[in-house]
């Protein structure tokens, strides 16, 4: 059967411009997390070393809290509104878990379609084992555009 014959008794399917490609696929750094007891000074130092923008905060069991935006942190510690000393749970903003807005599982085998997806409302993805055990990377919409670019694909 020739390609016309084929594409004419398939279904409109949406075009898939990731191409069937997966998180693992954007080869992303190693996720850079903070336990919940961290000083914010150091989370900060941490931050700009390794030039994140946004840090996961883990609770001992390295299950995921929330994340720190560092930018908003480090304004607050130059208008004095925060102590060197704090610890960064005072300042994380915590995810939303309840039954109206589920924890939604991200995982290197997550297709790119579903990543943009996520990331229209959400400013990154977690990107963990399947059982959320262990957060591997952290992923956002630039992880995505760089991909496309690299790949040609739009």
């Amino acid at each position: 059967m020739t390609a016309t014959l084929i594409s004419a008794h398939l279904p409109n399917l949406p075009s898939d411009k990731y191409r069937g490609a997966v998180v693992e696929d954007l080869q992303l750094p190693p996720a850079f997390s903070l336990p919940a007891g961290e000083a914010i000074s150091r989370a900060i130092d941490l931050a700009y070393e390794r030039d994140f923008s946004h840090i996961p905060v883990l609770d001992r069991n390295r299950r995921p809290l929330g994340y720190i935006d560092v930018a908003r942190l480090k304004k607050r510690w130059e208008a004095g509104d925060a102590n060197p000393d704090d610890k960064v749970s005072q300042y994380m903003t915590k995810f939303k878990r309840t039954s109206s807005e589920p924890y939604k599982v991200i995982t290197p085998l997550t297709s790119l379609v579903d990543l943009e997806e996520f990331l229209k409302t959400n400013i990154f993805a977690l990107v963990t084992d399947y059982d959320r055990k262990f957060v591997l990377a952290v992923a956002t919409a630039q992880d995505l555009e760089k991909f496309v670019s690299r790949r040609g694909l739009q």
